[in-house]
């Protein structure tokens, strides 16, 4: 299934660095009763991830709140000590941003975003996207047609489609 506007997101376990190490988190609990972007993207520490699609959502974290979004969460296709290194280092989860490893790409694979790149060594990861919810429920989804390109998955661009 590939995820489309007006959809219901599907529930998944994802996985995150919490107190205590690794735990896991339902999608369905950061979501439910709620206003929420999500972004997906290929990797964590990637070119293309690092220097665009993670800081467009940095920038304007301030200006998806006085929008009414509750939540913003970045997922990849990468292990939660990975998810939290980089957040840290990229200031991410400083500013607020749920990162979650989504390990075995089931919730990738799940919404149909997964695809591969055997010459670099990614397998099921994740197409670039973002997309806002209101209470589980697609209301706009944003797909960029390859995986170095940053432009309707940008922070910037789903902000505007709000």
């Amino acid at each position: 299934m590939t995820l489309s506007v007006g959809d219901t997101l599907p529930d998944a376990t994802l996985l995150r660095v919490g107190a205590e190490g690794p735990e896991q988190v339902q999608m369905s609990d950061l979501i439910a009763g709620k206003k929420v972007a999500i972004f997906g993207l290929p990797g964590a520490y990637t070119g293309t991830c690092t220097s665009a699609h993670l800081p467009s959502f940095i920038r304007t974290k301030d200006a998806f709140a006085s929008k009414g979004v509750d939540e913003i969460i970045c997922v990849s296709v990468n292990d939660p000590f990975v998810m939290d290194a980089w957040g840290e280092s990229t200031g991410g989860k400083a500013a607020g941003i749920h990162m979650l490893g989504d390990a075995s790409s089931a919730f990738t694979k799940a919404i149909g975003m997964n695809w591969t790149a055997e010459a670099v060594g990614f397998f099921d990861r994740s197409r670039r996207y973002a997309m806002f919810l209101d209470d589980g429920v697609v209301k706009v989804l944003n797909v960029e047609e390859g995986p170095g390109v940053c432009e309707v998955s940008a922070g910037e661009t789903l902000l505007d489609a709000i």
